[in-house]
């Protein structure tokens, strides 16, 4: 049976095709309830081919995956529970059905792991390649929004998961895609299993959907709030801004995955520096309570204490084993 395409179908009965067989439905507005007692958090990202991906190795399931992730990371970083998401999918003509049937795909795996009552999608043409914006709703409950403490001196940095995986597993696949390009041989095959835990983490990266609903139950109200998309440095650069405080961030303290030194050592590669700037992690930072070190120790393992608040004259710093205190830059933006 001949793969049907676009042509056959028409953007109507594509998008009904689509949610055949998931838990959505199509809708113009996608929607849900609130108790009345909460507040409602929207965050949006775009993902444009040649900017953010390329398709040259990205697999599509793997696309639509992250970037729900993305954008719902946005969500628990307001410490919201992630209600309904909106998807446009805009198509360049080298692209048909099946690809796009991928990349739905991917992402309603996403959103069924993140739990989000109500998935509206939509289809749209693009001249320059694909496009992918997504608009994701949250709630936050009463009890985290009303209850925050205030941010002090010495209360805990944390964060999610290990750091700087993304932008190695990055640079692996630019390694390997430019050695097949140069080769000229189609059957040529990458080398990448030796790494494949890096490349995993710039695919599909990973965020916890339980993490607000256990800090609530727990009892543990962040501070401030921040996704780590960008690298260390500018996360932690946006909350001293936020909080007008200073935060020292310990080198020693870093968490990595496993082979990110080696790979480093490869590539010729700081890992430090690819956990600061690199970008791409997807990584939860919180601001926690001195006071509820011990608790959170003992009820959030998977997070790691990488550092502390500090006063204002501090700055943003990074602290060595040796105890030199550096000041911390992100990277720049450079937008040619």
């Amino acid at each position: 049976m001949a793969e049907e395409t676009f042509l056959d179908l028409g953007r109507v009965e594509a998008i009904a095709k689509l949610y055949e067989g998931t838990p959505y439905k199509p809708s113009e507005n996608s929607s849900f309830e609130t108790s009345g007692k909460s507040q409602i958090l929207t965050k949006a990202r775009t993902f444009i081919e040649g900017i953010d991906f390329d398709l040259t190795y990205f697999p599509l399931k793997h696309l639509g995956y992250k970037c729900v992730t993305a954008t719902t990371g946005e969500l628990y970083a307001g410490f919201s529970h992630p209600r309904a998401l909106e998807i446009r999918l805009g198509i360049s003509a080298k692209l048909d059905f099946k690809h796009i049937r991928e990349v739905w795909e991917g992402a309603v795996t996403a959103a069924k792991e993140h739990d989000y009552k109500s998935v509206g999608l939509d289809l749209l043409p693009s001249p320059n390649g694909l496009t992918i914006s997504v608009s994701a709703v949250g709630e936050t409950t009463l009890l985290m929004s009303k209850r925050r403490p205030a941010a002090k001196s010495m209360d805990l940095i944390c964060v999610s998961d290990n750091l700087g995986a993304a932008f190695m597993g990055f640079q692996v696949l630019e390694r390997e895609r430019k050695a097949f390009e140069k080769s000229g041989d189609v059957k040529a095959q990458p080398k990448l299993d030796d790494y494949k835990n890096l490349i995993g983490a710039y695919l599909k990266p990973q965020i916890n959907p339980q993490t607000i609903k256990q800090m609530e139950d727990a009892e543990i109200m962040p501070s401030y709030g921040y996704l780590v998309n960008r690298g260390l440095a500018d996360a932690v650069k946006r909350l001293v801004r936020d909080s007008g405080l200073g935060a020292k961030i310990y080198v020693d303290k870093l968490p990595f995955a496993g082979k990110t030194f080696e790979l480093g050592k490869e590539m010729n590669i700081d890992p430090i520096s690819a956990a600061l700037n690199g970008g791409e992690d997807y990584r939860l930072l919180f601001t926690i309570p001195i006071g509820k070190h011990e608790k959170f120790r003992h009820d959030f393992q998977t997070f790691d204490i990488i550092g502390h608040l500090a006063k204002p004259e501090v700055g943003a710093v990074v602290v060595t084993p040796d105890g030199v205190e550096l000041p911390m830059k992100a990277q720049g933006w450079n937008n040619n």
